[in-house]
């Protein structure tokens, strides 16, 4: 096709951060057919210690356009409008089939700067929700209402998972006809073929032969819950004199969770290693992988660490049991437990077979599940229906 005859999409994300958002928006904008799509990325700017994935987007080919004043935080701020006003103009500019928003904040400002602009689809897609877990009561239920007034001028809302619509419909946001599901998917080879890269993490850590490795990887962040973690581990290191744990990741908590960890009297075995970009050789070495989260989507370290064939424990919240199937790819405990999430590290811990054979079968659980080609190929059917169904001119 020629450039007037493809579909243009503005793709529109609060920031790139390290985790799965970004890695998807950059998958989504290097994968889409150049034939049949045009794909612009427009990004804010990351919170401090959130770590930046902007090179990984320059490395794939994806050249973001950047927007200092669109921060992602649930608040309203003079800068807001800022943001909203360059959405506008961007939008004017380009004048986009389109627009396609990720995240909260980008869902806000990118969806109204899109009705002000008279673009003729909008799509936004929920990576989780920020409608329990995050805020108090009154914020939660100012989000909710801001949710349910953006559904109305949406013409598409993508869940990640069939759990997170399910949440979705449960806060009445929207019909169940207007919310697609279109679960996550990832470039896993790195992480099917990290076998050959086993050792050379524990070797760095200094770790003897018989220690048994645990670990936690994202942002050190209230929802993510490492408080639960180091309670857990806690726990798990009276019962198993081997364990060490690894806290791989930064943000706003990282401090207060290594005083905590001293309090507990666990600090000579727990290590921070901050931000990594060598993931596959972190999850080669790993014994388990726990998300320890009051709320998710679905979270990439499971997906990742499963297609490395690590066993993830994992608190059954958001999307996570669309992921792991409890007791045959992973455990699945409740929500703000310790004891509980002790218990599930302790069998895999205390069964070395039953972690392998786990760690397989989680392997051979996501190959397909969460495969790159499977997000361009959905994707793209569905940009072609709205297209069509729309009656959108190209």
């Amino acid at each position: 096709m020629s450039r007037e005859e493809r579909t243009k999409i503005v793709r529109i994300i609060a920031r790139l951060n390290i985790g799965g958002p970004a890695l998807h928006v950059v998958n989504l904008n290097k994968g889409l057919s150049s034939d049949r799509f045009e794909s612009l990325l427009v990004t804010g700017s990351p919170n401090p210690g959130e770590g930046s994935m902007l090179d990984y987007a320059q490395e794939n080919g994806v050249r973001p356009l950047i927007i200092p004043e669109m921060v992602g935080e649930a608040s309203f701020r003079p800068r807001d409008i800022k943001a909203l006003l360059r959405l506008y103009r961007i939008l004017r500019m380009e004048r986009p089939q389109i627009v396609h928003t990720h995240t909260a904040k980008a869902g806000f400002l990118g969806r109204v700067a899109a009705r002000m602009a008279g673009v003729p689809i909008i799509v936004h897609t929920y990576h989780g929700h920020v409608l329990h877990g995050y805020y108090g009561p009154l914020k939660s239920w100012l989000l909710l209402q801001m949710e349910r007034g953006m559904a109305r001028i949406s013409n598409q809302l993508v869940a990640v998972s069939p759990l997170v619509k399910e949440d979705l419909l449960a806060y009445r946001v929207a019909p169940a006809e207007k919310i697609h599901v279109i679960p996550l998917g990832f470039d896993l080879e790195p992480f099917f073929d990290c076998g050959s890269l086993k050792g050379e993490f524990r070797r760095e850590l200094e770790l003897s032969p018989g220690d048994q490795l645990v670990g936690i990887l994202g942002r050190i962040f209230p929802i993510k819950n490492h408080r639960l973690f180091l309670e857990s581990a806690t726990q798990v290191a009276k019962q198993a004199p081997n364990a060490r744990f690894v806290i791989v990741g930064d943000g706003i908590l990282r401090s207060e969770m290594e005083r905590y960890a001293g309090d507990l009297g666990i600090q000579q075995r727990v290590i921070f290693t901050g931000w990594r970009h060598d993931l596959p050789r972190i999850y080669a070495d790993l014994d388990l992988l726990v998300v320890s989260s009051n709320n998710e989507g679905t979270p990439v370290s499971a997906i990742e660490a499963m297609a490395s064939g690590c066993p993830v424990v994992a608190t059954q919240v958001g999307g996570l049991p669309d992921v792991i199937e409890n007791g045959e790819t992973g455990y699945l405990v409740p929500a703000q437990q310790p004891a509980a999430l002790a218990a599930a590290m302790l069998k895999l811990i205390s069964n070395p077979q039953k972690a392998e054979q786990m760690g397989r079968a989680a392997q051979l659980s996501v190959k397909d599940k969460f495969s790159i080609g499977r997000l361009i190929s959905e994707t793209e059917s569905l940009y072609q229906d709205l297209v069509a169904n729309k009656g959108v001119s190209l």
